[in-house]
């Protein structure tokens, strides 16, 4: 049976779109295009535009780059109708989402730097607002995700612009579909396209299935008007993911059609803020919802969400200064208010402002709690359900409070669902971690000490013994573990780190003693430190006990300034206790900018701070539950290839605690999708991986033995499997090649035939630098294979060598249409012929194929390079050399290269006419004898 084609796939595609209402329509180009786009305008709108009219509007569309383009697409567009009048044109009905007219056309043709035929292009009311790409199955997605950004830099901007108002993309093969907002090609990652999902986040991959529900025409308006944010700081288009998307339609239901409460279950790093903003743009545009409250309980929050909510909407929320700010935003008519919880606390507590807020107590409002697992557990969230009687209250949170893991306070044991009601929507830290919207975590735990010979291990967590845990000579071992082991955890200072530490005192201790090692020339790491302090702290000085030989305690506050003070000399700045504010948002944006290599801290800055460099945490203080996957959680944000996994190195027992938090919060599915196995596991693996090398090159030497890319390729397999499992086995310490059957030089010369080999067979659509200071780098960035290959032919050619005389002919049609319809292999195809028709049939029963057609290759090969070098008038050694050199370094002679081959060198008037003919004669030798054959 043969497989479906492109053209199959897509005809198939606009036979579903039509049976879910998309009327079909040709639109073979940009006149087309227009025309047809002012009939649907006149439709949409019930008017008819006269050619003047219409002419105003199509110059008003041209106008701008894409994001622009996405802002015109939600106003209306004014125009002088013949008359003199003003009139307007809504593009598309952003409340009415369903009412819009559907088309589907394919096969667009755009010109532009280039001539490109667009696959499948969906327009509403006449602009294409999704573009569909497509490859046949058993192509790569990501080619058509390629696609659509040389599309993007070579027609689509052509014209009028039309297609920029594009807002979704579509990429298929059939098998897997994604879909992405659009933005400028610098702004693309293909780790930003999103497979769609249902309610309870298992996907829905096939093309058939996510058209069913994706493309379905009131869906597909809703995610456009409703779901595509416009990143005003960045000038870019967000989509929404489809957790995202569920999160918000829960509460939107809720709020529209009950009176009780939720909450929102995402992972930590799951992209909360933009979900919450979503929520809340949409509920301030309800008639039914008079105010929409967004409450932090942090000011640092309160500034960051107050950034954040206006970079995705420009002037959505002004902030509120002081609890006098926040009362006045109550009284008037702002729609969103961002604020803290003491504010709103202050608020409705202090007489002097409950005059204004009593007004507002029967108003119908919604307030959304941001990280409702900290800090609603007090007399704080009964205030307010007490003081308002017509509000709705929805928490966010990564980690819920359960039973299991509920904190006793003065109002006894609360959890989340005890004041938030049920949980609307779930996307745990396993569903995050399978679709790489967060990292895995590795963990290490280092014991610190042990008990004598005599006495039974001791469980570092059961030890409370200040004597023990802040003995100087622990807390110098762990320094030094960590000045020994930081380069190789952070990638040479590429990441940062964070340390937490179970108190001031102990930080303190930390802090100096990494101070005084950087004094010693130990090491150049920027260390960095914030804690809070309280003004009547306890003073060990004051024991009853005079002795002027102690030396004197500072309170923990005149130690930060010290700090401070050494943080103002490294960065130049001037801060102080007495700004603590602007000293914690300095040193945040620093650890962002990775300018800090390590930040001490005790409690702050493990739960909501997001600095994306950051990937390891040690951690010397015990943590449970949503303490410890919040502080571990600082460490697993996206970023870059190289940043593979979150590091987290415990100098404590936790591992029954991180086992439990896990289990928690991972909804009860295997800790094995989080955390990665011991160390033995994976050396156990390696050796595994080993065996299977070993089976194909059992020898360095015997990778030059392989003679087709099908056993090429089993050996990029085999050798990538052992450098995976090797790139993880490095993250751990105690590291060594003495554990594995492979000694180090061994993997190291497997490694440069792997390298070699990957130069060899690489395709030219997938030309991958690798880094020789970092193979992890490459691991991610898989190599991929040429599909198109001479190895196939010599396959085919094999199996048709087998075959009965009858078949034979099929085989060497299919062959022949491979060639045909294979780019690569159509430069090859008069010598695959020749190999056929003068080679083949005598080939006796024992002969080989491949060794056959190796033989025949490499004889054309030779008569090629002369019959060029005796044309050109060249020297054939020479010849060769250039020819190697282009394939080394990828890069085209230069004229001058080849006119001193030349044994008559042409006039100056035409040796750049002489250069080129030839340049392009190598580039042809290349593509035929080289690329995708050796």
């Amino acid at each position: 049976m043969a497989t479906q084609s492109e053209q199959q796939l897509e005809n198939a595609l606009i036979d579903q779109l039509q049976t879910l209402g998309w009327e079909r329509v040709t639109i073979p180009d940009e006149a087309a295009l227009i025309a047809n786009l002012k009939t649907q305008l006149e439709k949409h709108n019930g008017v008819v535009l006269s050619d003047g009219e219409f002419t105003q509007i199509l110059n008003t569309l041209a106008k701008g780059n894409i994001f622009q383009k996405a802002k015109t697409l939600r106003e209306k567009i004014g125009f002088k109708r013949d008359d003199g009048s003003n009139g307007y044109i809504e593009l598309i009905n952003q409340v009415h989402w369903c009412k819009n007219q559907y088309q589907v056309t394919n096969q667009v043709t755009m010109t532009g730097t280039y001539t490109n035929r667009y696959d499948v292009t969906l327009l509403v009311n006449g602009l294409p607002l999704v573009q569909i790409e497509l490859k046949r199955r058993g192509l790569e997605m990501k080619e058509a995700f390629n696609q659509t950004n040389r599309y993007h830099r070579h027609s689509m901007s052509a014209g009028k612009g039309l297609f920029n108002y594009v807002q979704l993309f579509v990429i298929s093969n059939g098998v897997n579909t994604k879909y992405f907002a659009n933005a400028p090609v610098q702004k693309r990652d293909f780790k930003q396209t999103f497979f769609w999902t249902d309610v309870d986040n298992k996907k829905i991959s096939a093309l058939s299935d996510f058209a069913t529900v994706f493309l379905e025409k009131c869906q597909l308006s809703k995610m456009i008007t409703k779901y595509v944010v416009l990143n005003e700081s960045d000038k870019f288009l967000m989509a929404l993911r489809p957790y995202q998307f569920y999160a918000v339609e829960a509460i939107v239901d809720r709020v529209n059609t009950t009176n009780k409460n939720g909450y929102i279950w995402h992972t930590t790093g799951s992209g909360k803020t933009l979900t919450s903003f979503k929520t809340a743009q949409i509920l301030t545009q309800s008639p039914k919802v008079h105010k929409v409250v967004f409450v932090v309980d942090r000011k640092d929050l309160d500034y960051q969400t107050i950034k954040e909510f206006n970079s995705f909407q420009e002037g959505s929320v002004d902030g509120t200064n002081n609890t006098g700010s926040l009362v006045k935003q109550f009284a008037d008519d702002t729609p969103l208010i961002v604020t803290t919880l003491q504010k709103l606390n202050t608020a409705i507590s202090r007489e002097r402002h409950l005059a204004k807020m009593d007004a507002l107590k029967d108003k119908r409002m919604v307030f959304i709690f941001d990280e409702c697992h900290r800090s609603q557990f007090g007399d704080t969230h009964k205030r307010i359900t007490e003081y308002f009687d017509n509000v709705q209250m929805f928490g966010f949170t990564g980690t819920p409070i359960f039973a299991e893991n509920a904190a006793k306070n003065a109002l006894g044991k609360r959890t989340t669902k005890d004041l938030f009601g049920e949980c609307l929507h779930k996307y745990v830290i396993t569903d995050a971690i399978r679709d790489e919207n967060v990292l895995k975590f590795i963990i290490e735990y280092i014991r610190t000490f042990k008990a004598k010979d005599e006495i039974e291990e001791i469980e570092v967590e059961a030890i409370d013994s200040a004597e023990v845990m802040e003995a100087p000579e622990r807390l110098e071992k762990v320094t030094n573990y960590i000045l020994a082991n930081h380069d190789r955890k952070t990638h040479s200072k590429e990441f940062t780190a964070i340390m937490a530490v179970p108190n001031v005192k102990t930080l303190c201790k930390y802090y100096e003693l990494f101070r005084a090692k950087k004094g010693a020339g130990e090491h150049n790491l920027r260390i960095g430190t914030i804690f809070t302090y309280s003004a009547n702290e306890e003073d060990e000085d004051a024991d009853g006990v005079p002795d002027d030989s102690k030396p004197q305690n500072k309170h923990s506050r005149e130690k930060l300034d010290e700090y401070i003070r050494d943080y103002n000399a490294e960065f130049k700045t001037n801060f102080g206790t007495d700004n603590f504010y602007g000293y914690y948002k300095d040193i945040g944006k620093r650890v962002r900018e990775r300018e800090i290599d390590i930040l001490l801290v005790v409690n702050m800055f493990l739960t909501g701070f997001d600095s994306k460099p950051l990937n390891t945490i040690y951690v010397d203080k015990n943590l449970k539950f949503h303490g410890l996957l919040q502080a571990y959680s600082r460490t697993n944000r996206i970023y870059g290839s190289k940043k593979s996994q979150g590091n987290v190195v415990c100098f404590r027992d936790l591992k029954k605690d991180t086992d439990k938090a896990l289990e928690l919060f991972a909804n009860k599915t295997p800790t094995e999708e989080i955390v990665l196995a011991p160390y033995e596991d994976y050396v156990a693996n390696f050796n595994e991986a080993l065996a299977t090398l070993d089976a194909i090159a059992p020898t360095v030497e015997s990778v030059d033995d392989l003679l087709t890319e099908e056993d090429e390729a089993k050996f990029i397999q085999a050798f990538r499997a052992l450098m995976r499992i090797k790139n993880v086995m490095e993250c751990f310490s105690g590291f060594s090649f003495d554990d594995l059957d492979m000694d180090e030089q061994t993997f190291a010369d497997y490694r440069s035939k792997y390298l070699d080999l990957y130069e060899k067979v690489k395709s030219d659509n997938a030309k991958e630098k690798v880094s020789i200071l970092d193979d992890i780098d490459f691991e991610i960035e898989l190599i991929r294979r040429d599909r198109v290959n001479v190895s196939y032919i010599i396959t085919l050619l094999q199996n048709m060598k087998d075959a009965k005389p009858e078949d034979q002919a099929k085989i060497r049609k299919t062959i022949l249409d491979v060639m045909d319809t294979e780019a690569q292999l159509r430069s090859k195809k008069e010598l695959i012929e020749q190999f056929i028709s003068v080679h083949f049939a005598g080939l006796s029963p024992e002969d080989d194929v491949g060794d056959a057609f190796e033989t025949f290759w490499n004889e054309e090969r030779e008569k090629a390079v002369a019959a060029l070098s005796d044309e050109e008038g060249l020297d054939k050694d020479g010849l060769e050399k250039v020819i190697g050199d282009y394939l080394f370094t990828e890069k085209p002679p230069l004229n001058d290269d080849v006119i001193n081959l030349m044994s008559v060198r042409p006039g100056l008037r035409e040796r750049r006419n002489v250069a080129t003919r030839i340049i392009d004669k190598i580039k042809g030798f290349v593509e035929t004898f080289i690329d995708g054959v050796d």
